[in-house]
């Protein structure tokens, strides 16, 4: 399908990857690793054909279609979200309008005898045949059952695209990708804008499909989910795989601690080899067995072990001043974007010194009440900040407010002043900016060097409170744990808006959750507010929609209406108690392929018994929706 031999890419005399050889055929799917700035966005322009290699071949099947979702994206304003998805079927659109031409002269034209309105009835019917063979009459309901699954609500299918914000607008782009049934499809960051809901029905579409997947993604679950294969970029090297993410560390950890054995073994021959040939060539007679030692130590091949990137940006906040014992204050807070509702009467106390986790579904607040509370956007109520309050803002987007056309240098030079000018090449050497980096523009930054960017320039700025919305997306692995360790160390206040339950443990010690327009308080950890929740993780939280109870005014339904309601109530019941069973069953049988893979294998109908409950889970959740969307339906 897909052939990549001997490729090499270099920038400003350093090679991002040289000689790099693999294939990709249909059914694979990939997650595509390693550090922020290893190569791996780099690695997508080249297989897109956006970006030419220094050298190398790529070698595809005639008629091949690539997809390709980026990190940033360049959207036509004034279209409305059909109008701008339907962009994905250009073929089908352009037979629509030689369609209409032809329909259009058959109206006005009267010589329905002559040769040339046979002529247009034949074209008609042949533009119409290929309209069908490439499902012109499906493509509308294909492209609304997608823009659903991907969030999107019947009554935004009208709405201006102008008016999403850019984690939506990445939807529209992704769910174009998905209409456009490509051969290989190459997907930088794709969960980054989407909620858990989202995630799971993106997981489900990319399990089944036919065609090749290249996911660039720092979210662990959804590479284990997904991806049967893993190509990790390190030091320009490549390691491949055909293990997802989890069994891929496992395996490669393995591999490193056998080269370590093997290369040890080698070590103590070559210096008993030495100390023969040392002995040897003191005596005249064993000379020529020293040189045959020598000449057999020059053939041996040395054993390689596999080098590791270990390099981490450095990070520690430091607290600027002493606030007040209540940093903030929220009383009576609402916020509405044009008659959408998103918080209604909010009140909140934030104490000096204190760790908090906002939670809860996209679109719930999260984000709305982190800008509130640095003042970014206008609301109703009233919002304190307290005595000697300095706030330090992390926002979701970064995109947004860095300047892709200044430097990298630039950009921390703008920022500071006159007490911190003269360290700004110190910080970006502890965010891993060095050389040349530092003269980078923006604009061409992956997403994880501008998440580091945005904290390089967050340390030129005095603050007490930090406040930090969705901190780890772009992130690789070593820098999340990086940035929470600094945060375990920080002293002062701590806002976090997140929904990674690995990068929340043993961070926050307080949570609230953000539901139908309210927050609501959980004195503990993340930890605590699981159990509380009766649930594993947030995954389950926020794809599971209570159903809402029966407001008065639902004493008017028929007596057949709140019967038929019940029995679909207990039915939801019944379908989400067999989903946190099989959820639980998976999860163990995945804990025990980890540990015993090779027994497990071995073991007759395994993986059928085991790729069943995955059927049957897939299938529960299908019926979840389904009966889900019959009891909104009654509301």
């Amino acid at each position: 399908m897909l052939n990549i031999h001997n490729l090499s890419i270099s920038f400003q005399g350093e090679y991002l990857f040289e000689d790099i050889t693999f294939k990709l055929s249909p059914g694979d799917r990939v997650g595509l690793i390693g550090k922020n700035g290893a190569g791996k966005s780099t690695m997508l322009k080249i297989l897109s054909k956006e970006m030419q290699p220094d050298s190398g071949q790529i070698a595809a099947d005639k008629n091949l279609s690539i997809g390709f979702l980026k990190q940033d994206i360049d959207f036509e304003f004034g279209k409305t979200v059909l109008e701008e998805s339907y962009e994905a079927f250009e073929e089908i659109k352009a037979l629509e309008a030689q369609m209409e031409h032809i329909n259009q002269q058959l109206v006005e034209r009267t010589d329905y005898e002559s040769e040339g309105y046979n002529q247009l009835m034949i074209d008609l019917s042949d533009v119409q045949h290929q309209y069908e063979i490439l499902g012109g009459y499906n493509y509308q309901g294909e492209t609304e059952k997608i823009l659903q699954g991907l969030g999107f609500k019947r009554s935004d299918f009208e709405k201006l695209t102008d008016t999403f914000s850019g984690g939506w607008r990445m939807r529209i782009e992704l769910a174009k990708l998905l209409l456009q049934n490509n051969d290989v499809l190459l997907l930088d960051e794709p969960t980054n804008h989407l909620d858990i809901e989202s995630i799971i029905w993106l997981e489900g579409f990319l399990k089944n499909y036919n065609g090749a997947v290249v996911i660039v993604s720092h979210d662990k679950m959804f590479l284990d989910n997904v991806t049967n294969r893993t190509i990790e970029i390190s030091l320009g090297r490549i390691y491949d795989y055909n293990k997802p993410y989890s069994k891929f560390l496992v395996l490669r950890k393995e591999i490193k601690e056998q080269q370590l054995a093997t290369q040890k073994n080698q070590q103590k021959q070559i210096e008993q080899t030495e100390k023969l040939i040392e002995k040897f060539r003191a005596k005249a007679s064993k000379a020529s067995m020293a040189q045959s030692l020598i000449k057999k130590l020059d053939r041996i091949e040395r054993i390689e072990v596999d080098e590791d990137d270990n390099s981490v940006m450095t990070l520690n906040f430091p607290v600027s001043i002493t606030p007040g014992k209540v940093v903030v204050e929220a009383l009576d807070i609402s916020k509405s974007y044009d008659d959408i509702n998103v918080l209604q009467h909010i009140d909140l106390t934030i104490a000096r010194d204190t760790k908090t986790a906002f939670v809860g579904q996209n679109g719930q607040g999260k984000s709305t009440l982190a800008k509130i509370i640095v003042g970014e956007i206008k609301h109703q109520g009233e919002l304190n900040l307290g005595h000697n309050v300095q706030i330090g803002y992390f926002a979701q987007n970064q995109a947004e407010y860095l300047d892709g056309n200044k430097t990298v240098l630039d950009t921390m030079i703008d920022a500071a002043n006159e007490t911190n000018r003269s360290k700004v090449r110190d910080i970006l050497g502890a965010f891993l900016f060095r050389g040349d980096e530092v003269d980078k523009y923006v604009r061409v930054l992956s997403g994880g060097e501008r998440n580091r960017l945005a904290l390089a320039k967050l340390m030129l700025q005095p603050f007490n409170v930090l406040v930090m919305d969705e901190p780890t997306n772009h992130l690789d692995i070593k820098s999340k744990n990086v940035l929470k360790d600094a945060l375990k160390k920080f002293e002062g206040t701590l806002i976090l808006v997140s929904h990674d339950r690995d990068f929340l443990q043993d961070l926050t010690d307080t949570v609230y959750e953000f539901k139908d327009h309210k927050i609501k308080e959980y004195l503990g950890n993340i930890d605590f507010y699981l159990q509380q929740r009766n649930v594993e993780n947030l995954r389950e939280v926020e794809k599971r929609n209570v159903v809402k109870e029966t407001p008065k005014e639902s004493k008017k339904q028929s007596y057949d209406d709140q019967k038929k309601l019940k029995s679909l109530q207990n039915k939801l019941s019944n379908v989400e108690a067999k989903i946190s069973q099989l959820e639980k069953e998976i999860k163990t049988i995945d804990a025990e392929l980890a540990a015993n893979y090779d027994e497990l294998a071995a073991k007759p109908n395994f993986f059928d018994n085991y790729q069943s409950k995955k059927d049957r889970l897939e299938s529960l959740m299908t019926e979840w929706e389904t009966v889900h969307e019959k009891i909104e339906a009654f509301s």
